[in-house]
């Protein structure tokens, strides 16, 4: 018994009790895990523009909110009405003539050798059941767009109601369960502070590259923009990795339009975006949060699509960074040991 209570008066023990059944309770309502997961990135990002409203223009926080709601939802209805149709079109289209490339690929020795390659790698029935598969998801849009409303709703309840939310936790914390309580407050501070900033500067990078890289594949005749624009943003939340897969479609499509020429163009234009995320983008976000050596990253990422899945692409970095915040580590000068 002595034994139990020094246990519970150890704050690391208490600390790791709590987050093991943190971790327990997120594995056992899993199949809602993605719902939640949408519901916490769009509260902290509007959360993150309703301060900045707040902040440069003095206006009352709960009618910033509405306001940022308001707009949202207009955007959303605005291009679910006039783009996403187009869209789908375009990704169709897209697809069709990255399969047709596969099969047919142009009489060119150095390009036969990759596409032969690539067939020992997966066979063209492999390829086709993952061209099966990305049709799959792209007809099960409407279980994604749904879980997105609800995502939308629960956060603008979670919004407008964080000062009630605020003074619960404060009672469950002077409950008898006080200590567990107060770890998760401990817990949920620091998850917000490190995993929500990663998240929030993966989606700047990935904005900024997608209308970047769609003005240059405007200007270099490519066809499909939107849906290349879209490819280009989702892929861009992938740290890293993200741009080197987008090279792939782009490099393909680009040799069809103008041979070596165009896919030199595509080379120079990732090397370029690469360059701004890394020297640019990433040092004025959150240098400190996020200058991770590119061994480790790519070994989170293989290790975060394994465990996680498609998931794990996206929020493997930044449930890295969580953890070392949580033992005290800074990422920016553990990448400087030597």
């Amino acid at each position: 018994m002595n034994i139990i209570q020094n246990w519970l008066r150890n704050k690391v023990f208490v600390r790791i009790a709590t987050l093991i059944i943190i971790v327990v309770l997120l594995i056992s309502i899993r199949s809602v895990l993605q719902l939640l997961l949408f519901t916490f990135i769009i509260a902290f990002l509007i959360g993150r523009a309703q301060q900045i409203l707040k902040r440069k223009l003095r206006i009352n926080s709960t009618f910033g909110l509405v306001v940022i709601y308001i707009a949202l939802l207009s955007l959303i209805g605005f291009v679910g009405y006039l783009y996403i149709p187009v869209i789908m079109i375009e990704v169709t289209e897209l697809v069709q003539r990255l399969m047709y490339f596969y099969k047919h690929p142009p009489d060119n020795t150095f390009v036969t050798y990759i596409v032969d390659n690539l067939k020992r790698v997966k066979s063209p029935e492999n390829t086709q059941q993952n061209i099966n598969l990305a049709y799959g998801y792209l007809s099960n849009i409407g279980r994604v767009s749904t879980q997105l409303f609800l995502a939308l709703l629960l956060s603008l309840f979670f919004l407008l109601g964080k000062s009630p939310i605020r003074r619960l936790f404060t009672q469950l914390e002077q409950s008898k369960l006080g200590r567990f309580f107060q770890e998760m407050e401990y817990l949920g501070r620091k998850f917000v502070n490190s995993f929500g900033k990663v998240i929030e500067v993966q989606f700047i990078i990935a904005f900024v590259n997608s209308v970047l890289s769609v003005i240059v594949l405007w200007i270099l005749g490519f066809p499909n923009l939107l849906a290349l624009g879209v490819m280009v943003f989702v892929l861009g939340l992938i740290p890293v990795l993200g741009l080197l897969i987008s090279l792939i479609p782009l490099c393909t499509i680009a040799y069809s339009l103008g041979g070596g020429i165009k896919v030199l163009s595509i080379l120079i234009m990732v090397v370029v975006l690469h360059a701004l995320e890394s020297y640019v983008l990433n040092p004025k976000l959150m240098s400190s949060k996020t200058n991770l050596p590119a061994f480790i990253t790519f070994i989170i990422l293989i290790f975060g699509e394994h465990f996680l899945g498609i998931w794990g692409l996206v929020l493997g970095i930044p449930i890295f960074i969580f953890f070392l915040d949580l033992i005290g580590i800074d990422a920016d000068k553990s990448s400087k040991i030597k």
